[in-house]
């Protein structure tokens, strides 16, 4: 059985959550809560390209916010 995600026609939406996370979502789908569309429908190539130009940094945003805070964790440590 194949998917609407295999399709190499279907087009999709990216979709974003409250932490900064994107995702390729199928247009004729909708998102689940929580997930908002911000670029498309447009074919994978065209949403994987949105996606690799605005998600440069796949650090949550929650966290992101910590590391700004003074006194906050350092932003490059590494988890041991």
């Amino acid at each position: 059985m194949s998917s609407l995600a295999d399709d190499p026609a279907e087009h999709f939406l990216v979709v974003v959550n409250e932490e900064g996370r994107h995702s390729l979502w199928p247009q004729l789908t909708t998102p689940p809560s929580g997930w908002t569309p911000v670029h498309g429908p447009d074919d994978r190539a065209g949403c994987l390209a949105y996606i690799e130009e605005h998600w440069t940094d796949l650090r949550p945003l929650g966290l992101l916010s910590r590391l700004a805070e003074p006194g906050g964790p350092r932003g490059n440590a590494r988890p041991s």
